[in-house]
């Protein structure tokens, strides 16, 4: 046998042996993505510069009744019959991420017949809201400010026109959240965002909590509203902190007391800095009844955010600007929170980890140099990657998620949209301490010289990131010092003295048996089991025995016997082995299965 496959076979075995035991735990980690723009990623339209296409975006279900979930994005700067008046473009999607092709409602097209004057900037919020009208088709909510402040209930058409609209005035907003049917009356409810409010001080910001009625109209009666000393918000807020931001995320009960928590933006406090606030909320009359507040250094979260001038004349990060409940992605039970900080170099996203008293548990980083997308944004231009967030599930039907993300709205830039896939990967963890040694590092932080971190410590979920960036299907990692140590499939496991534990990571593992097209269990037959001599391995006549082999080892991973396969039936005779528990590894076209024979006299 050659060293190679020796050493393929010796994994195997590792494997097997210390996964009978192992802890196996679910993460979600980058997969893919596909950049949506003008003449990319499949979408067709004539856009220009400054149109702010994705200026907000959600998904609003299945449209053309293709069985895929379709998209709203607004352009609340598009220029159809005046400077700024706005649109919005319905984009009916393919499974793999791509435009099938698109609708675009304005002044001028998609049957939407409003007269739009010049900087309405109809798009500025969209929100995917059901059926509204009753007739087996999604609708979508659009807001438009400046001189024409409104909410606009719209009913569509299969191919993504207008059947006709509902429009309610006076509704100041920069932004707009669609939160479930928290008051259970069958309509998805809404959150209007006006980062302007000069309620209780200048420009900190206000949430309106808006009903509808059978007739698409808000019931004023019901709107609650929270601001800086409103509704039970106790949270400090500064002239200009801006709360409500662009959107709001329900995040579920974290805590699991019967309240309703809410993220909200608060994207310029600090000086600029931004931050995040979690509110809870009565489940009856929805007044804030706690508030924790989210930002560097408080409460969980501890990345260093910028708080230099930006090329908009606005200073700092503006940590929290847009965001979306992401649901459970490390696998604790809790919901988690994608947010950024758009103003932060090119752009930078974060999946906040949260914990159930609401404070962030760990977080992981998404730009162009980290977070394993490997994104390529536009040189020369003001990114500002996560200036918009959405949640649009799962897209592919493949189990995996889809999270949208806004950028390109730099010098020229007409608006870019970054459809980000995630998966679910099972991270093994290997029984006992045990670290990967030898091998090709990937990646690491820590200095073996020195037994100490080098930077920052890692948490788990940031480790997993780590193996995702490079391919890493091996980690080692501590939680006490928080090293991360990253190997390639040549790493061999290790006793560790230092409370290190081995991990393997099933989506880069090139070893795993896991959807492999040969299906071993069901070719071979083993027999009989137990065995006091000989145990012999059945396959079919057409089976592919001349490229196979099989080996024998003990317990304690020595291998005591192997051959090549090169006929149907193989006879392995244990008889001199003593009783108790072996292992047979059978090996067909780099697929190997194991099989736990038991030996006695």
């Amino acid at each position: 046998m050659s060293v190679s496959t020796r050493c393929y076979s010796t994994f195997i075995f590792l494997f097997i042996l210390y996964t009978l035991s192992s802890q196996v735990s679910t993460q979600w980690g980058p997969d893919s993505y596909i950049r949506i723009e003008e003449g990319s990623g499949g979408f067709i339209a004539t856009l220009d510069a400054g149109d702010r296409f994705g200026r907000d975006h959600d998904a609003i279900g299945d449209v053309n009744g293709d069985g895929i979930i379709d998209l709203v994005i607004g352009a609340r700067s598009d220029d159809d019959g005046q400077t700024d008046a706005g649109a919005v473009y319905i984009l009916f999607m393919n499974s793999d991420g791509t435009v099938k092709s698109n609708q675009k409602i304005s002044a001028l097209e998609g049957g939407f017949n409003e007269n739009l004057s010049g900087s309405n900037f109809f798009g500025y919020g969209v929100a995917g809201i059901g059926d509204y009208n009753d007739d087996d088709i999604p609708d979508i909510a659009v807001t438009s400010g400046s001189n024409n402040a409104a909410l606009y209930i719209i009913h569509l058409n299969t191919d993504g026109t207008v059947k006709d609209y509902v429009k309610n005035s006076n509704i100041s907003s920069q932004g707009l959240s669609a939160i479930g049917d928290i008051n259970n009356d069958g309509k998805i409810d809404l959150v209007v965002c006006d980062p302007n409010s000069d309620i209780g001080g200048m420009n900190r910001g206000a949430i309106h909590i808006i009903f509808l009625d059978e007739s698409s109209q808000i019931m004023e009666n019901n709107t609650v509203t929270i601001a800086s000393g409103t509704n039970g918000f106790e949270g400090v807020l500064d002239n200009n902190d801006r709360f409500g931001g662009r959107e709001v995320a329900m995040v579920g009960d974290l805590d699991g007391d019967g309240s309703i928590e809410m993220a909200v933006a608060a994207f310029q406090s600090n000086g600029g800095i931004g931050a995040i606030w979690i509110i809870s909320l009565d489940p009856t009359d929805y007044r804030v009844i706690s508030q924790i507040k989210i930002t560097e250094s408080l409460n969980g979260f501890d990345d260093t955010l910028s708080t230099s001038t930006n090329p908009n004349g606005t200073s700092g990060a503006q940590f929290g600007h847009a965001l979306c409940n992401t649901g459970d992605l490390n696998g604790d039970g809790i919901s988690d929170l994608f947010t950024g900080a758009n103003q932060q170099g090119l752009g930078d996203a974060y999946i906040l980890y949260l914990n159930s008293d609401k404070t962030v548990k760990t977080y992981a980083k998404i730009d162009e140099s980290e977070g394993g997308f490997d994104l390529e944004f536009d040189a020369g231009d003001e990114e500002r990657f996560s200036r918009s967030i959405s949640y649009v599930g799962d897209l592919r039907g493949d189990g995996s998620i889809a999270i949208n993300v806004g950028g390109g709205v730099g010098v020229g830039g007409t608006g870019t949209m970054y459809l980000l896939f995630f998966k679910p990967c099972e991270f093994d963890q290997i029984e006992g301490l045990n670290f990967w040694s030898s091998g090709n590092t990937l990646f690491s932080n820590w200095n073996h010289g020195t037994q100490m971190v080098i930077g920052e410590p890692l948490s788990f979920e940031q480790c997993t990131f780590k193996s995702f960036e490079t391919n890493a299907p091996y980690f080692t990692y501590n939680e006490a010092d928080g090293r991360c140590i990253c190997k390639d499939s040549t790493a061999t496991l290790a006793m560790s003295t230092e409370s290190s534990t081995a991990y393997i990571n099933e989506c880069q593992n090139p070893n795993s048996t896991n959807n492999q097209d040969i299906d071993l269990n069901s070719l071979a037959s083993i027999y009989p089991n137990p065995t006091s001599s000989l145990i012999s391995i059945k396959l079919p006549e057409d089976s592919f025995y001349d490229q196979g082999f099989l080996e024998v080892y003990s317990v304690d991973g020595r291998l005591l016997h192997t051959r090549k396969i090169t006929s149907s039936l193989t006879d392995v005779d244990l008889s001199d082995y003593e009783n108790g528990i072996y292992l047979l590894v059978l090996t067909l076209e780099q697929i190997s299965q194991s099989y736990r024979v038991f030996k006695h006299e």
